[in-house]
């Protein structure tokens, strides 16, 4: 089947179905399945921006509310992972995953599907390590720390999906796997990158979790987007026993949506011939959720996984044979996910524009029907209990923050050495937000939704790229010529109304005095911001 690979989607739905299209009526090639790589920004109405962590320039409301309004419908499925640019109240209902609009489907904080027997998985955030030991705590509405650490990665994810034994196909992440720059064309990403330099000769360059997924994943494909440019490389596994195969990851990273940019990637992937068109749970993946459910947090207390270490009485989480019939029993052997979404918010209105609409912490019906179905914890529904209770950051909220340092994470001992996301270099493609400072006041800037005129679209976009049936590429800069020779090779073408469940919150983030916190944005971030607006002016005109 055919899979089409998105890179930043930014809220431009438009666009990316728009290219979609035209690649049909120029080349006669209609992708079966459309996985984005994060900053989707499923953004519903303003009070969805407010939780996006982009200065309040870049808060606009693109797209997404068209469908999930029902005005309009994804053409094709669409599966995506969070990065750091989302409406983070949004996705925050659907921690297991779920489905933002008809046809549209969330993986949460870290899942995996099957699509026609193809099993899909992915990660959602980027790491940083200051939050890696935390539970998911965050809650909306977000204070300037919260409003970034929600989409930090957790342990906790990582940890239940190394608990899979049994191959993936497709894997997401946002942020790059770190160390995944030493197997192509290193030098080819310097010429076009050359503020990466520095962290990648120093191997910190990107996420050292996402690495230790890939390494023990070892997925036929991996994605992943944040550094808006696009890069492929070839990285083959040791074999774990003399009997097991050699394995070899094909990685891409793909270029966020904009006019002339090569942001699609199409790809066949094997597939169960026999298999239906529906979305479908993964088995092993439910039965990890249940067998990890004990370990569930939602304090920011910073903990460790279980491991074996001699102080657990247990460490492997990993699901038997047994475990996995159990799950298809419960189901009738029916794995089709239910096409169950359902309105949670009040969708954004072109002609009534509610620029002090205040998010609200939901519980949605999507989430409490999965976790009653397989008797997992609802972590929203913890969340509100330890508020309610008074326990966790509850009453103590703003006590806590005070004893914070400027963001809003202690400094706790980390497995990993760095804290570095993949983007402490200065990159002008990328809307940075400065974590050791602040930025402009994220939670109280204004909103300027600008839905209506969208740049212009039809023959702007440059081809999709198709890619080859091979990305032999061999490690470090031995790999130039190789890769220039992958690109020749491919011979394909190139084109381009609130729920009942919502709960209002306490307001956090403000000093005794009633200081908000604001801090001017850094000369750094100011050259930054600059030149992304230079090239949105370039987009429309």
């Amino acid at each position: 089947m055919k899979v089409a690979v998105a890179g930043c989607c930014h809220g431009a739905l438009d666009k990316m179905y728009e290219t979609l299209e035209l690649l049909q009526r120029r080349h006669n090639v209609r992708p079966d399945l459309l996985l984005c790589c994060g900053d989707f920004q499923a953004v519903r109405n303003e009070a969805d921006l407010r939780c996006m962590a982009v200065p309040a320039k870049y808060r606009d409301m693109q797209t997404f509310y068209r469908y999930y309004s029902g005005e309009k419908k994804a053409p094709v499925l669409t599966v995506f992972i969070g990065g750091n640019h989302e409406a983070s109240n949004h996705l925050q209902e659907l921690p297991y995953g779920g489905w933002v609009a008809p046809n549209i489907y969330y993986l949460g904080y870290a899942g995996v599907v099957r699509f026609r027997g193809v099993r899909i998985g992915g990660i959602s955030g980027i790491f940083k390590s200051h939050d890696y030991r935390k539970g998911h705590f965050e809650c909306p509405p977000y204070n300037q720390q919260t409003i970034r650490s929600a989409y930090h990665v957790r342990n906790i994810e990582v940890f239940k999906l190394k608990q899979l034994k049994r191959p993936i196909d497709i894997f997401m992440s946002h942020d790059w796997p770190r160390s995944i720059y030493h197997y192509g064309n290193k030098k080819q990403l310097l010429k076009m990158k050359s503020f990466f330099r520095q962290e990648v000769e120093s191997n910190t360059l990107g996420s050292p979790a996402a690495s230790e997924l890939l390494q023990h994943l070892k997925p036929t494909y991996w994605f992943s987007a944040h550094l808006h440019v696009k890069f492929a490389a070839f990285m083959q596994h040791e074999s774990n026993s003399k009997e097991e195969l050699p394995k070899a990851t094909k990685f891409l990273a793909l270029d966020k949506c904009l006019p002339h940019r090569d942001f699609l990637q199409i790809i066949d992937v094997e597939h169960d011939p026999n298999a239906g068109d529906s979305l479908e749970y993964d088995a092993e993946w439910i039965a990890v959720l249940k067998a990890t459910n004990s370990l569930v947090n939602v304090t920011q207390s910073s903990w460790n996984m279980p491991e074996k270490n001699g102080l657990h009485a247990k460490w492997d989480y990993s699901v038997t044979e047994e475990a996995i019939k159990e799950v298809l029993e419960e189901l009738n052997h029916d794995l089709k996910i239910p096409c169950n979404f359902t309105l949670t918010a009040a969708c954004y209105d072109p002609s009534k524009p509610q620029k002090n609409m205040e998010p609200v912490h939901t519980i949605n019906p999507q989430t409490t029907e999965f976790c009653a179905q397989f008797g997992l914890t609802d972590i929203n529904d913890r969340i509100q209990q330890a508020k309610e209770e008074g326990s966790g950051r509850g009453e103590c909220e703003e006590e806590e923050e005070e004893e914070m340092d400027s963001t809003g994470s202690p400094e706790e001992p980390s497995e990993y050495n760095t804290d570095n996301s993949g983007l402490s270099s200065f990159n002008p493609d990328e809307i940075m937000l400065d974590e050791e400072g602040g930025d402009e006041d994220l939670s109280t800037c204004s909103v300027d939704p600008s839905p209506d005129h969208p740049p212009e679209f039809s023959t702007s976009f440059s081809d999709i790229r198709i890619m080859p049936d091979s990305m032999a590429v061999s490690s470090d800069d031995a790999t130039d010529s190789n890769n220039e020779e992958l690109e020749k090779s491919s011979g394909s073408k190139q084109v381009e109304e609130k729920s009942p469940t919502e709960r209002s919150l306490k307001r956090i983030g403000a000093d005794e005095n009633g200081n908000s916190g604001v801090k001017k944005i850094k000369r750094r971030n100011q050259a930054i911001y600059a030149s992304y607006a230079a090239e949105d002016e370039d987009k429309t005109d």
